[in-house]
């Protein structure tokens, strides 16, 4: 079901057209991506899983699972929450592992085209684009590419107001910081954009940067650059209950980007898992949207987020259970129904506790890991670091990690704000640009600036435990 009102939102959506899903007529619109179009019309199970056969639906939409793989035009494995619609597409479920065509013909590295620039930017979303923005304003020519067929990460998908300071964006809905940021970087001309473009490897050439992509899942590109900044964001984090599988439970962000960027109705009845910023603002936008939020269930003995947010939801009318975790999902293609249970004070479930929700969507609001793969792989130093979120890189102060003119901004460097992500991109992109021998050393002054304003947003009671997760990754260089 697709929405057609909203207190907030406008819902712009491009041409309608038609798709075909195991070769019936789906109505879609350009600019909607497949698993978007595919949920409009309320068709949930996806693919099944190679060894059980069990149904599987979307959860992180952002293209970091295998969840949402679908057969497009008789291609498997392609991420049908990052693919836009195309009309006569024709889509099939995918069952397992499936062989690509014996007719395609997989194109060769030495014919990719290739293109350079200063710096290279990995991520759309608040850092990359502070970084792309500031490299560019330092002198830099920039190449920033993102997955995604939109630019803006997870802002295009918050329709809450930002806290902190005025030049932050405080007071700004995220979804307005998308595009406030989209514009600044289509307005300098030394920022070449590539959408729906993944980065698949970072390599070393000579005295550049090297970053291997695939575009729209059939070409090949490669990048250079004097410096790279990566700001792959995160991913959301999964928990063990039974039947965690199903269709229908999702993670926070999945949810967000059904409804407040695509204008998708998720479902009727959630249960949402997680009582922390994120949860708590998910459900005030899910009854923004006509959604009922039958209860918030936490671990914890007291809730995560702001107090303010809890007592808006609250007054909604919504339940807020501490020491409740999720049991079980039911159902037998999708989520039907949602189990819960009261926890002791050695977090075991209490016999005769359970509460049963009739919910056609659980909401998984229990956290993001960084997203490192990219880094790894390029050989920076990694560590585990439990305050920031997982494994996430060393680095200095200027986000430059143990690889030289490799440098992290934003969720992947450490799970924080949106916020501390656009500071942290600053900051990388300047530092970028300076190693590119690009940018003037007067750019220093910006650095430090930005530098300040971290300590004084990190200085609150939310910050604590980040700034001791910074300690065991930071690393000073003579």
């Amino acid at each position: 079901m697709r929405l057609t009102e909203h207190p907030v939102l406008h819902f712009k959506r491009g041409k309608e057209v038609t798709i075909y899903f195991e070769g019936k007529p789906i109505k879609a619109y350009e600019g909607e991506t497949i698993a978007m179009a595919l949920h409009a019309a309320g068709i949930r199970v996806l693919s099944y899983s190679g060894e059980k056969h069990r149904p599987r639906g979307l959860f992180c939409a952002i293209g970091k699972c295998s969840s949402c793989l679908v057969k497009v035009n008789g291609i498997p494995n392609v991420r049908s929450c990052i693919t836009l619609v195309e009309d006569g597409m024709r889509i099939e479920i995918q069952r397992g592992k499936e062989e690509l065509p014996k007719t395609a013909k997989p194109p060769a590295w030495k014919d990719a085209p290739r293109y350079e620039a200063d710096v290279v930017v990995i991520g759309g979303g608040p850092a990359g684009l502070m970084a792309a923005i500031h490299a560019a304003d330092a002198g830099a020519s920039v190449i920033l590419i993102d997955e995604q067929p939109m630019l803006g990460g997870q802002l295009v998908k918050q329709t809450h107001k930002f806290f902190g300071k005025r030049e932050q964006f405080a007071g700004v809905r995220g979804v307005e910081i998308a595009r406030i940021l989209s514009d600044e970087v289509k307005k300098r001309e030394n920022i070449r954009v590539f959408l729906e473009t993944s980065a698949v490897g970072i390599f070393q050439e000579g005295e550049k940067k090297l970053v291997t992509a695939v575009r729209k899942n059939t070409e090949l590109l490669e990048f250079t650059g004097k410096s790279l900044v990566v700001a792959t964001g995160a991913m959301e984090r999964m928990i063990s209950f039974e039947n965690n599988d199903l269709p229908g439970v999702y993670g926070a962000g999945a949810i967000q980007t059904l409804m407040n960027t695509y204008g998708v109705k998720p479902g009727e009845g959630v249960l949402i898992v997680g009582a922390g910023n994120v949860g708590l603002i998910l459900a005030y936008q899910l009854i923004q949207a006509g959604v009922e939020v039958k209860a918030i269930v936490e671990a914890m003995p007291k809730i995560g987020g702001y107090f303010v947010h809890a007592a808006k939801v609250r007054r909604l009318g919504v339940p807020i259970l501490t020491r409740h975790t999720i049991l079980r999902a039911e159902g037998k293609e999708k989520v039907e129904r949602a189990v819960v249970a009261q926890l002791d004070e050695n977090w075991k479930p209490i016999p005769g506790t359970e509460k049963v929700f009739d919910v056609d969507v659980i909401a998984l609001a229990v956290g993001l890991r960084p997203s490192i793969e990219l880094l790894h792989q390029a050989g920076c130093q990694i560590k585990y670091v439990r305050e920031l979120g997982g494994h996430v890189v060393v680095r200095d102060d200027r986000m430059e990690t143990t690889v030289q003119g490799i440098f992290v901004a934003g969720d992947s460097a450490g799970i924080e704000e949106a916020t501390t992500a656009m500071l942290e991109g600053k900051i990388a992109g300047i530092a970028a640009a300076l190693k590119a021998g690009v940018a003037s050393p007067e750019w220093l002054k910006e650095i430090r600036k930005a530098q300040r304003d971290l300590d004084e947003f990190r200085s609150g009671p939310f910050g604590r435990r980040v700034l001791e997760g910074i300690k065991k990754v930071l690393v000073v260089k003579e």
